[in-house]
């Protein structure tokens, strides 16, 4: 009987080490508390840049998926574009496969001071074929820019791409042992960037609740998910972060009815709501519903002890895509204006006043929906049929300048101002 009892001693203490040893224990990010992370779409291609993709980000002069065009000035690698600039010259788009682009991008992250992204792995990536390996190519590219500029970075599974109808969750059990054993996510080869929350990896789900996809989350395995993601002996020992809809306490507006999310939801360690195009500068005290919005979503899960992370962006267009995608519902240019950084500042600034601990961005470089916060171009291309929004007259990095600020003022490096802070 001893001898029993010291190999399940063994076997436990051996189980625990290999989880160890897959996951670095020190990290230069051992909490999301103080942070304002973004998210990271790199999902970006160009014609001639070795990708599979035929069609491309940007499109043609009749049509194209983006709103907002990049500001490409400082980068090492460009691709023309059937596009043209107001002076007649062609204009140019970067693609997120070379590895120039998403070092630049890190480059800057540490030049202005966001402290790192969840980089968005969607469902597709985890499905065997071309996507998966131009998606784990930028995610190695990324892991070592982040090393390199000693940025926190993270994994965000985006459901986006399950179908339901029998397809579960099971493929991302996969795809993080793949990631954890092959590229290393949670110990990198240079100085340990991965961030953590509560002495555990931080893996983000999202996609969960929302009543326009094509699976139920009651029978997607999102339960076995997660009890893998805190609990597995060799890759487990996570913190899981969800993403939800804005309404995902009260179960109503852009949210599924079920109280199953709530289970769910208690499940996990973080929620985080995604709450673009839930808020507007141009509906009169919408920054009042927001703050009290985030208000009541801290107090539910404090009583529930799990922690929160508010959703903040610089604004929104879905134009172009629209018009072709939803051709009876075609979307205004820049429906939810940035009024040159006003709108993201107020919902940074409420956010923090509001007692937000830790922020969540949308998104670095979502030019798709007019997002991005990285450098986007005051002097987009014209096209007939295709509009851009601007920058309002803003230089290029108005909004890394300002995640910078936010930053400091939400570890309280610097008071926290309401007014937008001006540069000097």
């Amino acid at each position: 009987m001893r001898y029993i009892i010291l190999l399940l001693s063994f076997f436990i203490y051996t189980s625990t080490l290999s989880a160890q040893e897959r996951h670095s224990a020190q990290t230069l990010y051992p909490s999301y508390k103080g942070l304002v992370m973004a998210g990271y779409q790199g999902w970006f291609r160009a014609a001639g840049d070795g990708s599979a993709a035929r069609r491309y980000a940007y499109g043609d002069d009749t049509r194209s998926s983006i709103d907002a065009w990049p500001d490409v000035s400082e980068y090492e690698k460009t691709y023309e574009t059937p596009f043209v600039l107001k002076d007649g010259s062609k204009a140019r788009f970067f693609s997120s496969l070379d590895k120039s682009t998403v070092d630049l991008h890190f480059k800057w992250m540490q030049q202005y001071g966001v402290d790192g992204v969840f980089m968005q792995r969607f469902f597709n990536s985890t499905r065997e074929g071309s996507g998966k390996k131009e998606s784990s190519i930028i995610l190695s590219n990324a892991l070592e820019a982040a090393s390199k500029y000693k940025r926190a970075i993270a994994v965000m599974y985006d459901l986006s791409g399950l179908r339901g109808k029998g397809e579960d969750c099971s493929a991302i059990i996969q795809d993080w042992k793949y990631l954890v054993d092959t590229l290393k996510v949670t110990r990198q080869s240079g100085a340990n960037t991965y961030l953590h929350e509560n002495g555990k990896p931080i893996v983000c789900i999202w996609g969960i609740g929302f009543p326009d996809r094509p699976y139920d989350i009651r029978n997607i395995g999102l339960e076995r998910l997660i009890d893998f993601l805190q609990n597995d002996p060799v890759y487990g020992h996570c913190t899981v972060m969800l993403g939800v809809p804005t309404a995902w306490r009260e179960l109503n507006a852009d949210c599924i009815h079920d109280p199953y999310l709530h289970t769910i939801i208690k499940r996990a360690d973080i929620v985080m709501p995604w709450m673009v195009q839930r808020f507007s500068p141009l509906l009169h005290n919408d920054m009042d519903r927001y703050r009290d919005q985030i208000v009541n979503d801290m107090e539910w899960c404090r009583q529930n002890k799990i922690e929160y992370v508010p959703c903040v962006c610089p604004g929104f267009s879905w134009h172009n895509l629209s018009m072709h995608e939803f051709p009876d519902d075609i979307k205004p240019i820049g429906s939810i204006p940035r009024q040159g950084g006003r709108f993201y500042w107020q919902q940074l600034s409420t956010a923090i006043g509001a007692g937000a601990s830790m922020i969540y961005v949308a998104m670095f470089d979502e030019v798709n929906e007019g997002t991005a916060i990285f450098k986007v171009s005051d002097n987009p291309p014209v096209a007939k049929n295709v509009s851009f929004i601007d920058m309002d007259g803003k230089p290029s990095d108005l909004y890394l300048w300002l995640t910078g600020e936010a930053a400091k003022m939400l570890r309280k490096e610097k008071p926290l101002s309401q007014e937008m802070p001006k540069r000097n």
